[in-house]
């Protein structure tokens, strides 16, 4: 476990489309692979890398998981409206990809990001997202890195974290739940937004 550097970003992509499934491998849903780092990785480790661990063997046997996170999410948002998405929307045009394609989807939330919901964020402002292959899960790796970023974030003042999990990756939630996690809000058909406050 130790902190990302800059040669991480394309490991991390990797670890991403490998996890990008509810927890399974997105490889073959995706016919532009790097989209799902664009959206879920890239942001996070060019604006906030010091929130951002990383899970490595040392054995020279690459990276098997990650954890990014943010402070503030409303100025995330609105960093990632004025210096990320453009970029992208540029190189994926809306129409770029086939209808109802796994990329279309990637691409339609690219030209319109979804906004974290303001009775979430107004006592969970930071954020987070975490992904670990299959061989690192169940051996306490996940609440590891967990432990370390609640740490930091509670040093920064924040008062509380949330993140979004689809409602099928059970496995996650009941992770998340043993954390301490409760649902704050569960309106969406296919997602659920947990949080945690955090203690000063």
């Amino acid at each position: 476990m130790r902190p990302y550097v800059a040669g991480d970003q394309a490991a991390l992509y990797d670890v991403c489309l490998l996890t990008g499934d509810s927890g399974s491998d997105a490889s073959s849903l995706y016919a532009v692979p790097r989209l799902l780092g664009d959206v879920y990785v890239g942001p996070y480790v060019a604006f906030e890398p010091e929130l951002a661990t990383v899970l490595d063997d040392g054995a020279g046997d690459g990276v098997g998981g990650y954890l990014l996170g943010c402070l503030d999410t409303r100025a995330f948002e609105a960093r990632c409206e004025a210096e990320w998405w453009p970029v992208l929307r540029e190189d994926h045009p809306l129409g770029s990809a086939p209808d109802e394609s796994a990329d279309a989807r990637l691409v339609a939330l690219i030209h319109s990001p979804p906004i974290a919901p303001d009775h979430v964020v107004a006592r969970h402002p930071s954020h987070l997202h975490i992904d670990l292959l299959p061989q690192w899960q169940g051996g306490g790796w996940g609440r590891r890195l967990m432990e370390r970023l609640l740490a930091q974030l509670t040093e920064a003042g924040s008062p509380g974290v949330h993140l979004g999990v689809g409602r099928a990756n059970l496995r996650a939630i009941g992770f998340y739940e043993r954390l301490g996690f409760t649902v704050l809000d569960d309106t969406s058909p296919d997602a659920l937004f947990l949080g945690l406050s955090l203690s000063h």
